[in-house]
This record gives C-alpha cells, sequence and structure tokens, in this order.
C-alpha cells in the first residue's frame, strides 16, 4: 500500500488547488452554474465548498446550528451561501490557501487532499474538463475514504468485492475483483459512477446490479 507523509499530503493539495483554481479562471458564465457531479449542487456551489476548507470553530458551531444539527445540511447550506460570491473570487481564494496547513475542526489532514481531488472531478467531468489525478494522492485518498464510516460508509456499500487498482498497489475489501485506475476506484469509493467506464471484472456486474444503493453518499 501507498503511505504518503504528512508533509507529501500537504504538497499535494496545494498543487491541487492550484491547479484546480486555473480551471476555475479558464470557467465560461455558463459552466459556473452548470451541474457537477455532487446529486443537488451546481458547479459554483463545489468551487464555494473548497474554499471554506479553513472554517473555524465559532463559524462552523454556527453553521451547525443554523442547518439544526444536519452535518450534511450545514455542508450544502454554507457552500450554496458562498456561492453568491462573484465567480472572480474564488480561484483567487483557493491560490490564497496554498502553503497553509489550516483544516477545518474535527478533520486530518487526509480530508482536505480528499475533498480536492474528488471535488475537482465534480467540477471538471460535468463540463468535458480532463484533470488529471497524481496516482500516489489518489491512492492515499481511496485508503482515506475507504477507511472512514460517515460519510461514504463504503465498505458497507460495496461489500463483496475487491476493489484493486491498476495502476499502483492499492487495494480494500474482499470478494469479485473489481479492477481500474485508483481515481476511477476513488470516485466510486466515495459515491460517484462517472468513471464506472473504466473500471472491469467480474465485479462489475454485481456493482451494476445493487445500483443505485452500491454508489450514492458522496459530497
Amino acid at each position: 500500500m501507498i503511505a504518503m507523509t504528512r508533509d507529501a499530503v500537504w504538497q499535494a493539495i496545494d498543487h491541487e488547488r492550484l491547479g484546480l483554481a486555473d480551471l476555475l479562471d479558464d470557467l465560461g458564465p455558463d459552466e459556473w452554474d452548470a451541474p457537477s457531479l455532487c446529486a443537488g449542487w451546481r458547479v459554483r456551489d463545489v468551487a464555494a465548498h473548497l474554499t471554506l476548507a479553513h472554517l473555524g470553530l465559532f463559524p462552523a458551531v454556527v453553521a451547525l446550528a443554523r442547518a439544526r444539527g444536519g452535518f450534511d445540511r450545514m455542508i450544502h447550506d454554507t457552500a450554496v451561501r458562498e456561492a453568491g460570491r462573484p465567480e472572480a473570487e474564488f480561484a483567487p481564494r483557493l491560490r490564497a490557501m496554498a502553503g497553509s496547513r489550516r483544516k477545518a475542526p474535527g478533520v486530518s489532514h487526509l480530508e482536505p487532499l480528499l475533498d480536492v481531488l474528488v471535488h475537482g472531478q465534480d467540477i471538471a467531468r460535468p463540463l468535458g474538463r480532463t484533470r488529471p489525478m497524481p496516482v500516489e494522492a489518489a491512492a492515499t485518498a481511496a485508503q482515506r475514504a475507504w477507511s472512514m464510516g460517515f460519510p461514504f460508509h463504503a465498505r458497507r456499500r460495496l461489500a463483496g468485492l475487491r476493489l484493486a487498482a491498476s495502476d499502483c498497489d492499492w487495494s480494500a475489501g474482499s470478494g469479485e475483483p473489481l479492477e481500474g485506475p485508483v481515481s476511477a476506484l476513488l470516485l466510486l469509493v466515495t459515491g460517484r459512477t462517472a468513471a464506472l467506464g473504466q473500471l472491469s471484472g467480474p465485479g462489475l456486474a454485481v456493482l451494476r446490479e445493487r445500483l443505485p444503493d452500491a454508489v450514492g453518499g458522496g459530497r
């Protein structure tokens, strides 16, 4: 299994934030309001969410109270409120985060990596944009997402499948083999179907029989 050092993880986060800022700078007016891979989220909502990764404890508590204790609702509502800002603000705000080691309350250094990798795809793929994922970073994020319960519940959703990356030494689960690039497996683990066409093996038929139960839960 791939194991990145903490410093390497933060360097990858910085690289992804800067690259995503460049992508946001290139978006046209219609693209900002296009649907993302996250159900009910526009591209602008996802971009806004990524700029909130430094949200402090007190603002987070206030936002959770406004959402009546619902975590997913809080994440969505804060993003939608922030999405009302002018589009030109999002890329500079992402760039300003590069080099910082701040993170939201209650998360490890791996969640910002997971967020920027997956949400970068949430933005790019529906717009027909190509955004390659660094293999080592994607494997590290996939392992983190697999090991978490909430919000992905990957081990429950994908029970009976053995996920194996074709481009690096990463695997998870047991059962029918399901293989493909680790970037595609990361999207699957986080509840997205956009990369199913990149996967193969006996487990793919099992997965398709379960849809949508085997996916969803991504945010």
